[in-house]
């Protein structure tokens, strides 16, 4: 859908990485595929000191690198290029947003956006509760003359007390339908298909509940180490860099009720219901239920890879987990006694996001075969790389007697080849513009996350006994993580990058 709406994207922090690698490149999509309004700019906000031009010139590259629509004409790479402007100013002082409201005013008089301003904070959390007091104090906040709407990016808050902080703070300025926190995870085609493979599907809906299904699995790996990141994710770790938000956002679109119509608030007002519905974590339940682990050096197909604390800016004792696998209980009529298992970690065999429904065996085993291990129903919602659905059943095999087998049927976004599958940036950027705040996390849904991951966090900061579980870097995290699912007939999933493989040792 198009957006009508004349407007100009601020973005604050123009010439980070996340600017470069993701937003302009994603604007630069949309206008591809005429989907910006007619009137539109892009202002860039930072202290660096370019000019229009030199600001053009920088993120240009980025475009062509970046941008899925690569084979563009020059004629249409300059036409972008003029509907980027830049201001430079000191986001942290208050006097020079003068220079933002005046540039404002200049590129309104080029391109009559009639003061619709979506501003994007791509900063450091630090400024995420400066930047709109500063708009606020030169009215850059008001909704009178065209409607003013903010874009928060992650980590929205440290803990529960920062992120209650954090709403209260930028509720004084702007209203909560003005806020627009974005969680890249919901942009993601996949992540919206499970709303469509759950309700527009009569095949679906009635075994989506305790009475059919055994246990639910969500796993996002990484196979990349920190890197070069370590001196940040030392602050962050695993909890709070995936779990808290990416994950928790992507168990409420599995775990909802229906809502009533596919709105932004019905939406979401089911997705808290999900985390209200969570069955608190006792100090008992984080010590048996929750599994911490950090990747060690290992020797994976002859390349050497280093452990967590080898990592440029990681401290020697550092006890940040790298790895976190829990098992935990959604207290409601549809999940009641269903285990749900999470697990997340870098260093890890393969990249791979994807959710497993496992159903429940039928009563009676009537082709079980002596000394084989039969398994259930799986349907596997393949969030990234090599989307798709996989369906996983048995048949009988060819010749005498019953003997049975476990197949594959599936089906892969790639094979419709006439479709374009946009960038979780450029589609959230889009329904931002459009006032749709569907796939944005809600200010009650990012405390009651926060919520429920506290006890974890304070269990760690608090208990010494709990162990941070070493894993040698190229594999599926700690042995123990294994024991929470117990049963070795129900065991994890092992992803590989093909939607239709799975095996413990598959790697990309």
């Amino acid at each position: 859908m198009k957006a009508t709406d004349p407007c100009v994207l601020v973005i604050f922090g123009a010439s980070g990485d996340l600017t470069y690698r993701k937003l302009i490149p994603s604007i630069y999509d949309l206008f591809c595929q005429g989907l910006l309004p007619d009137c539109f700019a892009v202002v860039g906000v930072g202290r660096s000191g370019y000019n229009d031009a030199s600001f053009r010139e920088k993120v240009m590259p980025g475009v062509e690198e970046f941008a899925n629509k690569k084979a563009s004409l020059p004629e249409k790479l300059a036409n972008f290029a003029s509907l980027l402007y830049y201001c430079q100013l000191d986001t942290s002082n208050e006097a020079e947003y003068i220079k933002l409201s005046e540039k404002l005013k200049q590129v309104d008089g080029d391109c009559h956006t009639g003061g619709n301003y979506l501003y994007y904070l791509a900063t450091p959390p630090k400024l995420y509760s400066i930047v709109p007091f500063h708009l606020a104090a030169h009215g850059l906040n008001k909704s009178g003359s065209g409607w003013k709407r903010l874009i928060v990016e992650k980590p929205f808050g440290y803990d529960l007390e920062t992120a209650k902080a954090l709403n209260r703070k930028l509720l004084e300025v702007f209203d909560e339908h003005q806020l627009y926190r974005i969680d890249h995870y919901l942009g993601k085609e996949t992540v919206q298909n499970l709303l469509v493979t759950r309700f527009a599907n009569g095949i679906f809906e009635p075994l989506w509940n305790r009475n059919y299904i055994n246990h639910i699995e969500i796993t996002s790996a990484e196979s990349v180490s920190v890197g070069d990141r370590g001196g940040y994710y030392d602050s962050s770790g695993a909890l709070r860099d995936m779990v808290q938000n990416h994950l928790m956002q992507l168990l409420g679109m599995v775990a909802m009720e229906p809502p009533t119509v596919i709105e932004a608030n019905a939406i979401r007002n089911e997705v808290l219901k999900v985390f209200q519905s969570l069955r608190p974590l006792t100090p008992e339940a984080v010590a048996q239920n929750v599994i911490r682990g950090q990747y060690m050096a290992s020797r994976v197909r002859g390349e050497t890879h280093k452990g967590y604390r080898q990592e440029k800016g990681v401290p020697e004792d550092s006890r940040t987990e790298t790895y976190v696998a829990m098992k935990f209980f959604i207290d409601n009529w549809r999940w009641g006694g269903v285990p749900f298992y999470l697990r997340t970690g870098k260093s890890l065999p393969t990249r791979v996001t994807e959710v497993v429904v496992h159903f429940k065996e039928t009563p009676h085993k009537l082709f079980a075969q002596p000394g084989v291990v039969s398994r259930e129903n799986q349907l596997i919602i393949r969030i990234q790389p090599n989307e798709g659905i996989l369906m996983k059943f048995d048949v009988k095999m060819p010749g005498q007697g019953f003997v049975t087998k476990q197949v594959n049927m599936d089906f892969h976004y790639e094979e419709l080849t006439d479709a374009y599958v946009p960038s979780a940036y450029e589609r959230l950027l889009l329904d931002a513009m459009l006032g749709d705040s569907t796939l944005f996390a809600r200010g009650d849904a990012v405390e009651a996350a926060w919520e429920y991951v506290m006890p974890i966090l304070d269990g760690w900061k608090n208990d010494p006994n709990i162990p941070v579980h070493g894993y040698p870097a190229g594999t599926w995290g700690p042995e123990s993580a294994d024991k929470l699912i117990g049963n070795s007939a129900d065991t994890w999933r092992y992803p590989c990058k093909n939607l239709a493989d799975d095996g413990e040792y598959c790697l990309l």
